[in-house]
């Protein structure tokens, strides 16, 4: 697709052509350091650390600014498939990554800053983003698309009550923002795996495409936005403890199904299909958990939230950011013979997260220093193959 004339396009810098370029370069970065800082801080090798309150800025960060970030990366890419207009690149691109990139310098000082001046930089990315992706939509009357608008709107609300979480009189709005955010952008992650891993695994592996059931789907992602519903407006207080065991039970047990008929079966010969498979099932498993927690079972919510953001999100973004930066820059859909191994660093750092504390308690803080290892070896893996790829222009010369 010939958006732009190639000739302007070699005036912008490599990093600005497209928003995955910058934002999952970023990311992956970022996350890996953060986490690696993280896992150094708990085992007591280092004292330098944030000056907000660490449990919170591991938290925050891990959502807000490693996943909001990779969020905004994918959709301000994909809306030019989606539309055929130029995304955004250049000064407006420079600008959103500037922000995102302020805040995380910010956020990670090891001085006191005024709380003020960290939630206006924080919070600005993104409706910005939302402002970059919502005008090419509108432009080109995408409108099937368009209600990704209010979901970074109420992600941004999300961010918000983590930050007056950090007020004492209101320091459970800090679990209620992660939480809520972590299922809006499961919410996300079963829309946009619903649609293109059934295409993926078809293409992928050269057989029949798995038609949708539209009861199944409409059921499924109903059950997802439920789930959502009820933590975001805290129905908990108002609902009996069955109606949670059940909106989680029933999501996990739709969403397991949805994901069955998918066939990760047939992708062992595609890790590209494979670690999207495996790390779609994690968000059933995620849900299980939930149930479980609120049947009264010994899982605690850190457990269940973990399978979502380790298991799913992490590896979900691994997989993605791959197969995005190849397609993106005119390369095969081939990744190269060490992400096999990252994939697997982060299935390791989901077992050892979730399964391992969940045997024992004792392995808790064994658990979390592996997991903090095995992560930030396979977003270094990452960074290692994909650096140039993300930094040099595209193979076939066209512009993006």
């Amino acid at each position: 697709m010939q958006i732009t004339d190639l000739a302007q396009e070699q005036k912008i810098p490599v990093l600005l052509r497209l928003a995955f370029r910058p934002l999952f370069l970023g990311a992956a970065s970022f996350s890996a350091l953060a986490i690696a800082w993280w896992g150094a801080i708990l085992a007591g090798w280092v004292t330098v650390k944030p000056a907000l309150p660490l449990v919170f800025w591991h938290s925050h960060e891990m959502v807000f600014g490693f996943g909001s970030a990779v969020v905004a990366g994918f959709l301000l890419t994909a809306m030019q498939n989606w539309t055929g207009l130029r995304a955004p690149h250049g000064k407006p691109l420079a600008l959103l990554v500037s922000c995102w990139l302020l805040a995380r310098l910010l956020n990670a000082a090891p001085f006191s800053l005024p709380i003020p001046l960290l939630m206006l930089v924080d919070l600005s990315f993104l409706p910005l983003a939302a402002g970059l992706l919502a005008k090419p939509l509108i432009a080109a009357q995408q409108y099937r698309n368009l209600f990704f608008i209010p979901l970074l709107l109420v992600l941004t609300i999300c961010n918000s009550l983590m930050w007056f979480g950090l007020s004492p009189e209101y320091t459970q709005l800090q679990n209620h923002g992660s939480t809520s955010a972590v299922l809006l952008i499961t919410v996300i992650m079963s829309i946009v795996g619903g649609r293109v891993l059934p295409m993926f695994t078809a293409n992928g592996t050269r057989t029949a495409r798995v038609a949708a059931l539209l009861w199944l789907d409409r059921a499924a992602l109903g059950s997802c936005w439920a789930l959502f519903v009820f933590h975001f407006l805290q129905l908990h207080h108002w609902l009996p403890t069955l109606v949670p065991v059940a909106l989680s039970a029933i999501a996990a047990l739709l969403m397991a199904v949805r994901v069955a008929r998918w066939k990760i079966w047939i992708t062992w010969q595609e890790p590209l299909l494979w670690s999207l498979h495996l790390a779609y099932w994690a968000i059933p498993a995620g849900f299980a958990l939930l149930a479980a927690r609120y049947a009264g079972f010994p899982v605690t919510q850190s457990i269940a939230i973990h399978m979502l953001t380790v298991g799913a999100m992490g590896a979900m973004i691994l997989s993605m950011m791959s197969r995005v930066s190849l397609g993106h820059t005119g390369r095969q859909l081939k990744v190269s013979r060490w992400m096999p191994l990252a994939f697997a660093a982060l299935i390791a750092a989901m077992i050892c997260r979730v399964l391992l504390p969940l045997q024992s308690g004792l392995w808790y803080q064994t658990g979390i220093l592996l997991s903090a290892f095995f992560w930030s070896c396979a977003f270094g893996i990452f960074l290692l193959c994909y650096w140039q790829i993300l930094t040099s222009p595209r193979v076939d010369g066209h512009p993006g």
